[in-house]
């Protein structure tokens, strides 16, 4: 009867950009593979599964972090890039056979490259980016002020539990899921009208106008979202020679890699 091998899984050190806590990531096994593969049926299942995956994958973590739960409190949906990226590069090392299509001449063509050579990496300035919050005047929907924070790994699988009741609509819902709620300015009314909860969160930003979410997104990015990790990679095209630098989908790779693709 099989008992053990003494393996000892290789690690990596992973630095959030965001919140700035350090982990301690192993590479995930087979048993681990096989349960990702099993985990593909709504977007809900697919990112708790992913969000498991990762956390059982630490092997040292900052102190106040000490459950699956204290895990989705206190880590961005950015920072779990990175530590998406950490798990890929010590549980796979290269991206093999990425599909690259040349923006000169259309011609599709695979790669492979190191991980680590596709890193690229902007922090947060600076200490609690998760006590922050900004105030967005929409320039359309008059008297109106959106209020946006940096999403938690909690705040995405609660906007995903949801989404029967918000919108079939995964991108809408994505995109809304930064706003905390609406503040709206009536004429003759001490205080503003208040839209707090999810369902009119979602509501209202589907009435406004592309100038609108626009004025929401670059807010969000300005003050939250360009703090991240990227995986970009210079190719030339095996065609036409066009060189040029492109984004690797992260989660998109990940799963190819699992799946043996």
């Amino acid at each position: 009867m099989f008992k053990s091998f003494n393996i000892k899984y290789p690690e990596y050190e992973v630095i959030t950009p965001q919140t700035h806590l350090t982990f301690l990531v192993r590479s995930i096994n087979v048993a681990e593979e096989e349960r990702m593969k099993g985990s593909f049926m709504s977007p809900q299942k697919i990112t708790e599964h992913l969000n498991k995956i990762i956390f059982e994958s630490i092997t040292d973590k900052p102190a106040h972090i000490k459950t699956f739960e204290d895990f989705k409190q206190g880590i961005t949906i950015k920072d779990r890039d990175a530590l998406l990226f950490g798990l890929y590069h010590i549980s796979y090392e290269e991206i093999r056979n990425y599909d690259i299509t040349c923006t000169s001449c259309q011609h599709k063509y695979p790669v492979t490259v190191k991980a680590s050579d596709t890193l690229a990496t902007e922090p947060y300035p600076a200490e609690d980016i998760l006590a922050k919050e900004v105030a967005v005047e929409l320039p359309m929907a008059k008297g109106v002020t959106a209020y946006i924070k940096q999403p938690t790994l909690a705040n995405e699988m609660e906007i995903l539990q949801r989404q029967a009741v918000l919108s079939p609509n995964v991108e809408l819902l994505t995109q809304a899921m930064a706003i905390t709620k609406f503040e709206q300015d009536i004429e003759d009314q001490k205080e503003p009208d208040v839209y707090d909860d999810k369902v009119d969160i979602v509501s209202a930003f589907q009435t406004l106008t592309s100038r609108d979410k626009r004025a929401i997104n670059d807010a969000y990015f300005e003050n939250f979202g360009k703090y991240q990790i990227e995986m970009k990679v210079n190719v030339t095209c095996s065609a036409c020679g066009h060189n040029e630098v492109v984004g690797v989908d992260l989660v998109e790779n990940f799963f190819r890699m699992v799946y043996g693709v």
